[in-house]
């Protein structure tokens, strides 16, 4: 039997609208325009990452998303004191700990909470004790998900980036055996008592087995909606990517629901 899905929302991810800003020096385009266009194709939550290097988000970035839109704000972080610090200023609705590494492009994987459990801890309790909502950023793995319950944290957002990848590159089996190992994780984490996310390197093409999973709350998603956005607009890209997450979560639904 299918567990009862859960709502499933869109959370959209603005760093790269601060790339290209950054790429030319001046103020434009504007992360914050860039979130009230996606809130307008349906978006449910922005997502923003400020990097330690300040490659795209930068902190003023941050204090005008958390002032100036009416989404809820998850702001991805490492976990340094510097980063919370700054998520203890600025107050936004959530918080996502991601691992990060200078020399990489893009985040490559899950945060290994087991290894780092000692220093997480402190960091997740300062943060929930502001009323911030923490995630984890994990593999698909259940021992990292028991972990992040014991930890404290409500959500965890599960790494969809091998998924991802092994579709583009064709490999069907491998394809097939990583969206099972995300399903059991998806569900396990729901069995006890976490809320789950997925996310990372989603598109059109691979949103919807994600989007049926129903332990599934919620999808961040970003560099394809702002690639997209190029040939479309913002707002379109948004609106498709919402329209596919909707129609994949709707097969799930039993059929009462669905009416």
């Amino acid at each position: 039997m299918i567990a009862s899905p859960s709502p499933l929302r869109l959370g959209v991810n603005v760093d790269h609208v601060a790339t290209v800003r950054n790429a030319r020096g001046g103020p434009y385009p504007d992360p914050v325009c860039a979130a009230r266009t996606a809130q307008e194709g349906g978006a449910d939550g922005i997502t923003a990452h400020l990097r330690e290097d300040r490659r795209h988000i930068r902190d003023r970035d941050i204090e005008r998303l958390a002032a100036e839109i009416t989404l809820p704000l998850n702001l991805e972080m490492a976990a340094t004191e510097e980063m919370v610090a700054i998520a203890l200023k600025v107050r936004p609705h959530a918080t996502c700990i991601v691992p990060e590494k200078r020399e990489e492009r893009t985040t490559e994987g899950g945060l290994d909470v087991i290894a780092g459990r000692e220093r997480l801890a402190p960091m997740i309790a300062a943060l929930a004790a502001a009323g911030i909502r923490v995630s984890l950023f994990i593999e698909p793995d259940p021992r990292q998900l028991d972990v992040a319950r014991a930890l404290g944290a409500p959500v965890v957002e599960l790494h969809t980036g091998r998924y991802c990848d092994l579709h583009l590159a064709g490999e069907r089996i491998a394809e097939a055996a990583e969206l099972a190992r995300i399903a059991e994780a998806a569900a396990h984490g729901a069995a006890i008592g976490l809320e789950v996310h997925a996310g990372h390197g989603l598109t059109y093409d691979t949103v919807a087995p994600i989007a049926r999973l129903p332990q599934i709350a919620e999808l961040n998603i970003g560099h394809f909606l702002v690639a997209e956005a190029i040939f479309v607009g913002l707002e379109r890209s948004v609106a498709e990517m919402h329209r596919r997450m909707m129609e994949a979560r709707m097969v799930t639904m039993p059929t009462a629901e669905r009416a």
